[in-house]
C-alpha cells in the first residue's frame, strides 16, 4: 500500500466524484515478512518463495523490499515463452545494459546469461521474479531448468519467486514431488493484515466504526485501498465498489477463481454451498448431489486459496474429516457469497452492532478460562451463529457466556 505524502484525514465527498481506481496508501506493517526476506540476503545464492492469494499485497511487499536492498524486480505476463523472455530481458537490461539485445531461444540460455552478468558485476541480487505461475503455465519445462540452475555451486545470485496461484505454486515448489521441492531457504505465505492497522488507514474517532469496516473488507490491503476514499460512508463504498456492475470488486469471487492457474471456476458451487450454511462434508455433498468422497480435493483447493477454513472439534482426530466443519474464511467473501452472512450495507451494520454488543458484554464479564487465548493464525473460536432478519446472533452455551444473562 502506498500513501501520498499530503494525505489528510478523510472529508466527506460525493461518492459519484470518487474514483475507486485512483487510490494509493502507505506501506503498512509486514515487519515479519521483511525480517524473513532479509534473512535470505545472508545466504549466498539463496532461493526464496513467497506466495499468497491475490489482493493481499505480495507485489507491494516485494517491491518495497527490493527497493531497500538495491535489487531487481520483474513481473511475468501471460504471453508465449519467447515473448515472456523478451519482456523479462528488457526488465533485466535496466541493471545490465545490453541484456535485451540478444534473443534467448530457451530459459536455460536466459538464466545462464543472467548468472554470468551478475557474477561479472559482482552483484548478488536480490532478483525478484513475480508471477512465476504464468511462466510455468506457458512452459512446464521451466521448473526442471530452474532446478538445474539453482543446483549450480558457483551461482551466487539470490532469487526470490512469487505467485498468486496457490495450486501452481504448491505443485511446482511445495509438493514433495515438485522439481523445486526442498530448495527454498525461505518459503512463506503473505497473510491478510491484522485489524489493528485499520486505524492507520481509516481515521475514525469511534473504534466501533473500525470493527464494522473490518467485518466488511477483512484484512485485504487492496480492499482497504479502494474503500479508504469513502471514509465512514460504507453504504456508498459498497454501492460503488461491489454492487455497481462496473465496480472493481463486483464479481470478485468469480474473478479470483478465474485468475487461478489453471482456472478454478468449477469450485464456485462448493464455495456457494459452504456460504449457504453447509459446513460438513456430508451436507455439502447432499446439496451438490455428489459423493462425499469426491469433495476432499475441491475443499483442499479452496483452503489453499484462503477462501475456506477447516475447523476440527477439540478431541477429534484431525486426520478424519467426519466431524470437521468448513466455513468461509474471509469477511468480504462471507458478505458477498450467498448465505455467508447478511448482505453488505445496512444489514451488515446491524450485524456489526450485534457483534459489538457481544464484545462489550464479554469485556465486562469475569474472565472465563479458555476464552481470549491465542489460537493459530490469530483466529478465536467462533460461536455458532443463527441468521435472522436483523443480522446474526450466537446460539448455544458459549453465546450465554459472551452475552451474559
Amino acid at each position: 500500500l502506498v500513501l501520498h505524502e499530503d494525505f489528510q484525514p478523510y472529508a466527506p465527498v460525493n461518492r459519484t466524484a470518487v474514483d475507486p481506481h485512483n487510490t494509493s496508501m502507505q506501506f503498512l506493517d509486514r515487519a515479519e515478512e521483511m525480517r524473513r526476506l532479509d534473512g535470505v540476503l545472508l545466504r549466498p545464492g539463496a532461493f526464496a518463495v513467497v506466495r499468497g492469494r491475490r489482493r493481499v499485497g505480495k507485489s507491494r511487499l516485494l517491491i518495497e523490499w527490493t527497493r531497500r536492498h538495491d535489487g531487481l524486480y520483474a513481473v511475468a505476463d501471460q504471453s508465449a515463452p519467447p515473448v515472456q523472455r523478451r519482456y523479462l530481458a528488457g526488465a533485466v537490461a535496466e541493471r545490465f545494459p545490453g541484456f535485451a539485445d540478444v534473443e534467448y531461444p530457451d530459459w536455460r540460455s536466459f538464466l545462464t546469461r543472467l548468472a554470468v552478468e551478475a557474477g561479472r558485476a559482482d552483484w548478488q541480487g536480490p532478483f525478484v521474479l513475480d508471477e512465476l505461475p504464468y511462466l510455468l503455465a506457458a512452459d512446464p519445462a521451466l521448473a526442471g531448468v530452474l532446478q538445474n540452475w539453482l543446483d549450480r555451486p558457483e551461482r551466487r545470485l539470490k532469487l526470490v519467486v512469487c505467485g498468486s496461484s496457490q495450486h501452481m505454486m504448491h505443485g511446482a515448489i511445495l509438493d514433495a514431488a515438485a522439481p523445486l521441492y526442498g530448495r527454498a531457504a525461505e518459503a512463506f505465505a503473505v497473510r491478510p493484515l491484522q485489524p489493528g492497522h485499520l486505524a492507520e488507514v481509516f481515521p475514525f474517532d469511534d473504534p466501533r466504526d473500525l470493527v464494522s469496516v473490518y467485518a466488511l473488507w477483512g484484512g485485504m490491503p487492496r480492499y482497504w485501498e479502494l474503500a479508504q476514499p469513502f471514509g465512514d460512508d460504507r453504504d456508498a463504498a459498497v454501492d460503488a465498489l461491489v454492487l455497481d456492475p462496473a465496480g472493481p470488486l463486483h464479481g470478485e469471487p468469480d474473478r479470483l477463481l478465474r485468475e487461478e492457474t489453471p482456472p478454478a471456476t468449477a469450485l464456485r458451487p462448493v464455495l456457494d454451498v459452504v456460504g449457504n450454511g453447509a459446513h460438513r462434508v456430508s451436507e455439502v455433498a447432499g446439496r451438490l448431489g455428489k459423493p462425499a468422497s469426491g469433495l476432499s480435493k475441491p475443499l483442499a483447493s479452496l483452503m489453499e486459496m484462503g477462501f475456506v477454513r477447516r475447523e476440527t472439534p477439540f478431541g477429534s482426530d484431525p486426520r478424519s474429516g467426519r466431524r470437521s466443519l468448513y466455513r468461509i474464511d474471509d469477511p468480504f467473501f462471507a458478505a458477498v457469497v450467498p448465505g455467508g452472512r447478511p448482505p453488505p450495507g445496512r444489514p451488515c451494520r446491524r450485524a456489526s452492532r450485534d457483534a459489538l454488543a457481544l464484545l462489550g458484554a464479554a469485556s465486562t464479564r469475569p474472565r472465563v478460562p479458555g476464552l481470549g487465548r491465542v489460537v493459530p493464525h490469530g483466529r478465536a473460536p467462533a460461536a455458532p451463529l443463527r441468521h435472522h432478519a436483523g443480522g446474526t446472533r450466537p446460539v448455544g452455551a458459549r453465546a450465554k457466556v459472551l452475552a451474559g444473562p
